[in-house]
């Protein structure tokens, strides 16, 4: 009888070092650079090729205007945070925006797309400096539903400011660069205010 015994538990330890063996095996690194792919218990690593084909990295340039208003029946620019009370800088105050888009300062030109996000005053003290977090969502040509992802600070009282390219969807998969901005129109009555931007993004 003792014999009949050993052998279930025999199966069951064999059973267990295949599965421990199998679980080192497709956790093992390719060895072949990107022509292999290796399996992780979540992730692995992808062949380039395979994925973007004979795609190539390029840069490209795209310049438009940004319109904030916060001004009128409609405007695009929404305080959903109050600023901290007494606060020159407005310090804490948050506005959810989906901005227009367009190629000219006019804000009846072409719309090419929207700004989504929102922008906060994080200086306690002058000068002023904003977090900006934003997708610019295209809905212009062969860019349509393609997005690019800004996020930085935009220190509002300088001629020129410049935040960085983090991301992107569609065309702008693996998208990074930078955004070049410069303040074409303010009204201190109304807050309201043209921008442009001149975006430099490496994609494929």
């Amino acid at each position: 009888m003792a014999k009949f015994a050993i052998v279930p538990i025999l199966a069951s330890a064999l059973y267990a070092f295949s599965l421990l063996s199998s679980s080192f095996v497709v956790a093992a690194p390719a060895t072949g650079g990107e022509e292999e792919e290796s399996y992780g218990v979540f992730g692995r690593t992808v062949n380039r090729k395979k994925l973007l084909g004979s795609k190539k990295e390029k840069l490209s340039h795209f310049r438009f205007y940004w319109h904030d208003v916060l001004s009128g029946m409609n405007p695009t620019s929404v305080m959903v945070v109050k600023p901290v009370n007494g606060s020159r800088t407005l310090f804490g105050q948050v506005n959810m925006i989906d901005n227009a888009l367009t190629l000219d300062p006019d804000p009846s030109s072409k719309l090419v797309g929207h700004a989504q996000g929102f922008y906060a005053p994080t200086s306690q003290d002058l000068p002023l400096g904003m977090l900006m977090a934003m997708n610019f969502v295209f809905i212009e040509g062969k860019y349509n539903g393609s997005t690019i992802t800004i996020l930085g600070r935009n220190p509002v009282f300088n001629a020129v400011r410049e935040m960085p390219v983090v991301g992107g969807s569609g065309l702008f998969r693996f998208a990074r660069g930078y955004v070049q901005l410069r303040t074409h129109n303010f009204d201190p009555k109304t807050g309201d205010a043209t921008v442009e931007y001149n975006a430099y993004v490496f994609h494929y």
